[in-house]
C-alpha cells in the first residue's frame, strides 16, 4: 500500500499528458479541416495561388496534429483525427482531378487508408459543385471532363469490398458517390442535348438567311437544369 500513492501519481501524469495530447489534437483537427474547405474554394473559383498556399498550410498542421497524436493510438485513431485526415486528402484530390495533375497517394499526404478512401469519395461531391459551376458557364466539355473523372471514382470505390471497421464506413460514402454521379450525369446529358438543340437551330437559321431573328440561348445563359448540389 506505501507504493499505491506512486503508482497513481504515475498513472496521473501520464493521463495529464494524453490529456494534453488530446486537446491540442481536437484543436489542430478542427483548423485543418477549415484549411482544406478553404482550399477546396479556392481551387473551384481558380485560385490556385491560394489554394496551394492554404493546402501547405493544411499539411503543417496535420503533421504537427500525427506527431503527437500518434503516441496515442487511441488518440490518433479517434474520429475526429481521422476525420481531418480525411479532409485532407479530399481536398488535394479535389485540387488534383480539377487541374488533370496525377492524385497523391496516401503515403505522400501521410494519411491512413481508409481516411484517404473516404477523402477520394467525398471528392466526388466537390467535383460534382464545380462541373454544376462549368454548365453554368456554358462549358459542357470541362463538365463532361469532371462527370468522367466522378466515373472512375465510383469505378475503383466500389471494387473496395471490406467491413466498414477496416475502411471507416466507405460503403456508405460510396453509396453517396453512386447517387451524386448519376445525379451530375442526368445534368451533364441535358445540359449537352441543349447545346446540340442550340447548334442545329443556329445551323437551321444560317441555312433560310433568318439572320438573328431567332432567341437561341447562348452558352452561359440561365441553365435549366438542377441547380443544388
Amino acid at each position: 500500500m506505501q507504493q499505491l500513492q506512486t503508482i497513481i501519481d504515475r498513472i496521473n501524469q501520464t493521463f495529464e499528458a494524453k490529456s494534453t495530447v488530446r486537446n491540442d489534437t481536437l484543436a489542430r483537427s478542427r483548423e485543418l479541416i477549415r484549411h482544406c474547405a478553404n482550399s477546396i474554394r479556392a481551387t473551384q473559383r481558380g485560385d490556385d495561388g491560394e489554394a496551394q498556399a492554404l493546402l501547405q498550410t493544411a499539411r503543417d498542421t496535420a503533421a504537427q496534429m500525427t506527431a503527437d497524436a500518434q503516441k496515442y493510438p487511441d488518440v490518433y485513431y479517434a474520429g475526429y483525427t481521422q476525420d481531418a485526415l480525411k479532409e485532407l486528402a479530399e481536398a488535394h484530390i479535389t485540387r488534383a482531378v480539377i487541374l488533370e495533375e496525377p492524385l497523391p497517394a496516401p503515403e505522400t499526404l501521410n494519411v491512413e487508408y481508409a481516411a484517404y478512401l473516404n477523402g477520394l469519395a467525398e471528392a466526388a461531391g466537390e467535383l460534382r459543385r464545380f462541373a454544376l459551376d462549368a454548365l453554368r458557364r456554358g462549358n459542357v466539355i470541362l463538365a463532361e471532363r469532371i462527370l468522367g473523372s466522378m466515373d472512375e471514382i465510383y469505378s475503383v470505390l466500389v471494387t473496395v469490398d471490406f467491413s466498414d471497421a477496416i475502411t471507416g464506413g466507405l460503403r456508405r460514402n460510396t453509396d453517396m458517390v453512386r447517387g451524386v454521379l448519376e445525379r451530375t450525369r442526368g445534368d451533364v446529358t441535358t445540359a449537352v442535348r441543349q447545346e446540340a438543340m442550340r447548334a442545329a437551330l443556329i445551323q437551321f437559321e444560317q441555312r433560310i438567311g433568318m439572320g438573328d431573328t431567332l432567341n437561341i440561348p447562348q452558352p452561359g445563359d440561365e441553365w435549366a437544369g438542377e441547380s443544388g448540389d
